[in-house]
């Protein structure tokens, strides 16, 4: 994803992103902007809320401090308490995009923005001699379209191979895109990467879901109704070898 180092600021600091690398809760994390936890619920597809489109960049602090919010309720903090940094991660300034009723008009919005910068670099880039775009073999210019894939497809293959690696040991493999309900009202809270909602081995171990780049609110529902988590593929490996088949985990 395009950024703009010494120019994108940070939503909790104000501050460029190149000033806050220093110190643990001052890592550079990727963000939803509209978070997974309330789009889900809205019928929103996979593709559509892992859209690049919906991810910025911010530090690890910030991140926590706007936890599952929409854009809506901590946007007009944002730009009350530092005005600009919203534009300067090209983000929508209509108000009205801010709303989950509107986030497929947002990603469009956005994808237009990104698609207009990087074009500008591009042409930065070239001195302004921009007859090279217009060479057949150099034709680079950026649509909105390009920005149309997901960040979900390094996920979806990491997914993919771990359920080869199950196989491998023998082992059944999970359901991926799990849809987690509430078992009381049957109503859909969340998507789990990939599951085993009654346990690797049935009846015999917990349930169990791997949750790649979710929030802890995720992470705390998933283990709040009992299912163990794991936050990444070697854990969740290391844990069947050690726990499941009962052996070391070596050259994972």
């Amino acid at each position: 994803m395009l950024t703009r180092m010494g120019e994108a600021r940070d939503w909790g600091t104000g501050l460029p992103l190149k000033s806050n690398l220093l110190g643990k809760m001052n890592k550079l994390e990727v963000h939803h902007i509209f978070p997974k936890a309330r789009l889900y619920p809205m019928k929103y597809k996979r593709a559509e809320v892992n859209a690049l489109a919906n991810f910025c960049f911010l530090i690890k602090d910030t991140n926590l401090f706007i936890s599952d919010r929409m854009p809506s309720e901590y946007f007009p903090e944002i730009e009350d308490k530092h005005p600009g940094a919203l534009a300067s991660q090209w983000i929508p300034m209509d108000s009205e995009l801010w709303k989950t009723e509107n986030y497929r008009e947002f990603l469009e919005e956005r994808k237009r923005l990104l698609a207009e910068e990087t074009n500008r670099r591009l042409q930065l880039l070239l001195h302004d001699e921009m007859h090279w775009l217009e060479e057949p073999a150099a034709r680079v210019k950026v649509s909105p379209a390009i920005l149309e894939r997901t960040t979900c497809e390094a996920e979806e293959e990491a997914v993919e191979a771990l359920n080869r690696w199950m196989e491998d040991q023998g082992l059944p493999p999970g359901i991926v895109a799990y849809d987690f309900a509430d078992p009381e009202t049957g109503e859909q809270q969340a998507v789990f990467d990939i599951a085993w909602p009654n346990g690797i081995q049935e009846e015999l171990s917990q349930p169990v879901a791997v949750l790649l780049d979710e929030s802890s609110e995720i992470i705390s529902l998933a283990s709040g109704t009992g299912y163990r988590t794991f936050s990444s593929v070697r854990d969740f490996q290391t844990y069947v070898q050690r726990e499941i088949l009962g052996i070391e985990a070596e050259g994972i």
